[in-house]
């Protein structure tokens, strides 16, 4: 048997940044398990989950059996799905005894995104804190969400437990509690079998470079800090060159090299496991069961491959067309870990360099525009909407507005409901709207997170743009004219990032189908990080370039326009400053 973990607890849990190989570690280990006659229960609660792709199986929010792995089944936590549920478990009750409009309102409140947290963590809760939920299975492995959603997952249990204790006044911006107080005995068995290491393994996986090992610190340091120590690393896609010649290929293995040496020594104390870099795609349980042994194999003759001969435009010419507009939005959307911020810095010191004012922001929270954008032109300016900072200054004005003249208990009942979580929500969305609200005048590039938080957005806009046409009275210009603005061609210039590999290509064209749907379309897309256009003759580069082909040829047919920007020695290659 082969697996990545070596003793595996009965529940492991893989997370880090966006684009790492999470999903590919967990299907490995998982792979790996069952291939020893464990019975495994394979998990996704990432709203931008892959699993049906990298798996070759169609899954639903139920164990389905995964052909050609004996003892294996996987499911996705559909977050919708689940939230349906839930606003029907919550409002169910009420139908028939109140009135049709204390319904609507009910439902009205369970109609935001943070219901579809909620909701989402709900079914999670029940596979982790419930034993019978999973007793027919050895082992249950997550496949997690990238870092900054993985964390406040883990964080809920407390969160919530805390929240329903201390709420007296029976509703939230969630609409009424009861559909949280009867979990409660749920959330907390599952609080404590998160932070039981004999119960529960988390993996970091990181790559060998500086941002994704600076961001698998903080992870580690933040999870120390909620009582969660038994914690391993896997550095995955780890390169050594071949070829001495290969100028790509020894600026590739000098870069993770420098990395490693650099390494936080939070991580250095970790158990740690060194996955190379493969020279073929990680879809498909053939080469799933490869990583999962390590990789062995890897440094085998490859065979003579094909070479493309896709070119796609330039990345400097889009700019300098969005340039010839004077002013607007572009924003950078795609997969965690395609580099989308790497894109967005590009394109707003070149902008700047040009003469323009520009604001470079993130949505993402963790992001690290700030380190990525070392040359600063006197008309860029950076900056990140930061979600603590923005829901202190949202509270302080609902209390000195809603506040104002209420009596004790009235205030204290306000102050309440503001401590939920949906109140970071609404915040950071205002945020948003008044970043893209500067288009008008300026050009605002803006580094969105990963696709899932991304459609969340996205929907937060549709829906508030559903409520704006009912109150207008209640909010802000910039608010009112969110929707309008992103659907504006002229106005919001979307370029959605992708890397020349089949899984972030497909969630690419599901994100345009669902922008598309709100009647969104993209400028151009970015195929970011290409071998193709590139002298390689290391043979696992070359090898990898030869993959890129199929996936090129798929998205020639497909995208309107597309910019294929070369590998580079200095992408990513920036640690964050405020990990």
């Amino acid at each position: 048997m082969f697996t990545l973990i070596e003793h595996p607890t009965r529940i492991l849990f893989f997370t880090g940044k966006g684009g790492v190989g999470k999903t590919s570690a967990a299907c490995a280990t998982a792979i790996g398990l069952a291939d020893g006659g464990k019975r495994v229960l394979l998990v996704s609660t990432d709203p931008a989950s892959n699993l049906d792709e990298v798996l070759g199986v169609a899954l639903a929010g139920s164990p389905r059996a995964v052909p050609g792995v004996p003892g294996l089944s996987a499911l996705n936590i559909d977050p919708e799905l689940a939230a349906q549920a839930y606003r029907e478990r919550v409002v169910g009750p009420y139908r028939g005894v109140l009135p049709a409009a204390a319904v609507a309102s009910i439902e009205e409140q369970l109609s935001g995104a943070c219901t579809v947290e909620i909701a989402a963590f709900d079914e999670f809760s029940t596979l982790l804190g419930d034993p019978d939920a999973t007793r027919a299975f050895d082992h249950v492995v997550f496949d997690t969400a990238p870092t900054g959603h993985t964390l406040r997952l883990l964080e809920l249990p407390a969160a919530w437990s805390t929240f329903i204790e201390t709420n007296m006044g029976g509703t939230s911006c969630l609409g009424p509690l009861s559909g949280l107080k009867a979990q409660q005995s749920l959330y907390a068995a599952s609080n404590a079998a998160l932070r039981d290491g004999t119960q529960t393994t988390l993996v970091l996986v990181a790559r060998p470079d500086r941002p994704s090992l600076t961001e698998a610190e903080r992870t580690r340091s933040e999870l120390h800090d909620i009582g969660i120590r038994n914690v391993r690393l896997i550095l995955n896609g780890v390169f050594h060159a071949q070829d001495k010649h290969d100028a790509i290929a020894m600026a590739l293995d000098a870069r993770g090299r420098t990395s490693l040496d650099e390494m936080p020594a939070g991580l250095r104390r970790l158990s740690r496991l060194d996955v190379p870099l493969l020279p073929f795609g990680l879809v498909g349980i053939a080469s799933l069961r490869q990583m999962g042994a390590g990789g062995a194999g890897a440094d085998e003759p490859i065979a003579a491959v094909a070479e493309s001969s896709y070119r796609g435009e330039n990345l400097d010419a889009l700019v300098q067309e969005i340039a010839g507009r004077g002013k607007g939005v572009v924003m950078t959307m795609g997969k965690g870990g395609v580099g989308k911020t790497t894109v967005a810095v590009r394109i707003a010191t070149h902008l700047a360099r040009a003469g323009h004012r520009v604001m470079l922001t993130t949505t993402d929270p963790a992001a690290h525009v700030d380190a990525a954008a070392r040359e600063r032109p006197a008309t860029l300016q950076v900056t990140r909407i930061d979600p603590a900072a923005e829901t202190r200054r949202y509270t302080e004005e609902v209390l000195a507005t809603a506040g104002q003249g209420l009596d004790a208990q009235g205030r204290a009942l306000l102050e309440e409901d503001l401590r939920s979580p949906c109140t970071e929500e609404i915040a950071v969305f205002r945020a948003f709207a008044d970043m893209v609200a500067l288009g008008a005048d300026q050009f605002v590039v803006i580094d969105t997170a990963p696709t899932g938080h991304t459609l969340l957005l996205l929907d937060a806009a549709e829906s508030y743009h559903r409520e704006v046409l009912r109150k207008p009275s209640g909010h802000s210009e910039a608010v009112q004219q969110l929707l309008p603005r992103l659907r504006d061609p002229l106005f919001t210039m979307v370029l959605l990032v992708t890397l020349p590999e089949a899984t972030p290509i497909h969630e690419a064209m599901q994100l345009e189908r669902d922008l598309a749907r709100a009647e969104i379309a993209p400028f151009a897309w970015v195929v970011n990080q290409s071998l193709t256009p590139l002298a390689v003759t290391d043979p696992v580069l070359r090898a990898r370039r030869s993959h890129e082909a199929v996936h090129l040829r798929e998205l020639a047919g497909h995208a309107r326009r597309t910019a294929l920007e070369p590998w580079h020695a200095d992408v990513m290659a920036v640690a964050p400053t405020h990990a």
